[in-house]
């Protein structure tokens, strides 16, 4: 059986270099698996080989993409692999924009087969699901088990130029192209069948799947904001030094309520963001960056608003279930009402 020759892209914590402090961390390689390349390797039943690994801080890519990718292109092409995987990057933002778009320019510029996975909510995704193969993962590194094998018989079914089924099938995430098929049943008689087990009440899958928008209707305005008490919410993460509720970094299962009635600023002394999607540096150095505190306040003393809520609620909301953020809107919303708030400042990230 001939090896299949595969460069491997992981981030700091992957490439076992550190965790987040070391999320700065410029590009670097180095021969061989590392730690996911090697369940890659004995996945392949030893048909993938991984020649080099990469490794760049989750900081460093995302601030510096120009860079890192000429890194990735140069290294990949000193060592002609054939194939180029990177992460998976679950439901992580930063690693999964570098892995989407470190496997576009290596596809593209380079033309090798190149692809990844992670969770649909990504912001990788949007970015380069129509140029790669993105496998679909959940949003923590509890699937690697799962997920992995699927790079692999996708990748194999890649290089081996055999048929690609659906997403479906195949388990991708749909990258909105169709493709002509030839069944059995001709449409019209399928659109018919389809028409009668929905009439019985019976199961059916359609072939053409509309897209569902949530339709929110805006809050009416606050009668008079000059005689307002009004609330900050946030969804940034910002929350008092060392996380003391422990607020995840991502698909946060809480949110919780502090109290801000004796300040007029925060600072990053005393608050940090516990979240998990952006860049932490700006945030810490200045809370008031993501939960405008100091604003706020000047906002107050001109009259704008009567008074500022003694309290903000806050949650992360990276990767959070939409089910789970329309629960946290309703209650504390809710509480707020109670509590004799008439309008609410959301700060988003």
């Amino acid at each position: 059986m001939e090896k299949v020759k595969v460069v491997h892209y992981l981030n700091q914590f992957f490439g076992q270099i550190g965790g987040e402090d070391k999320a700065g961390v410029p590009p670097q390689s180095r021969k061989g698996p590392l730690g996911v390349g090697q369940l890659i390797q004995s996945t392949s039943g030893g048909r993938f080989e991984v020649v080099l690994t990469i490794m760049c801080g989750d900081n460093y890519a995302a601030e510096n993409l120009e860079e890192t990718e000429s890194a990735v292109l140069k290294w990949v092409e000193e060592v002609q692999p054939d194939l180029f995987l990177a992460g998976p990057a679950f439901g992580a933002g930063r690693y999964g924009i570098a892995c989407g778009m470190m496997c576009r320019a290596v596809q593209q510029k380079l033309g090798i087969p190149a692809l990844t996975a992670m969770h649909p909510s990504n912001p990788g995704v949007a970015l380069v699901r129509k140029e790669i193969y993105i496998l679909e993962a959940k949003d923590s590194t509890r699937d690697m088990k799962r997920v992995v094998p699927k790079m692999v018989t996708l990748a194999q079914k890649i290089l081996d130029k055999a048929p690609i089924g659906a997403p479906q099938r195949e388990g991708y995430i749909p990258r909105g192209i169709r493709v002509n098929v030839r069944t059995e049943k001709r449409g019209s008689k399928r659109a018919v069948e389809m028409l009668i087990k929905k009439l019985r009440g019976e199961p059916f899958e359609t072939e053409l799947p509309i897209p569902r928008f949530d339709r929110v209707a805006p809050a009416p305005p606050v009668p008079d904001l000059s005689k307002a008490v009004i609330a900050i919410v946030t969804e940034g993460g910002i929350v008092p030094k060392g996380n003391p509720d422990r607020i995840e970094a991502h698909n946060a299962s809480k949110y919780c309520k502090y109290f801000i009635g004796n300040l007029k600023d925060l600072t990053g002394e005393a608050f940090q963001t516990a979240h998990g999607g952006y860049d932490p540096v700006y945030a810490n150095d200045d809370p008031d960056r993501v939960l405008p505190l100091d604003a706020a306040h000047l906002l107050q003393e001109e009259g704008v608003f009567a008074r500022l809520h003694d309290y903000y609620y806050v949650t992360v909301g990276n990767v959070t279930a939409v089910s789970s953020a329309e629960r946290y809107g309703r209650e504390i919303g809710e509480q707020l009402l109670k509590e004799g708030v008439h309008g609410v400042i959301l700060t988003s990230t």
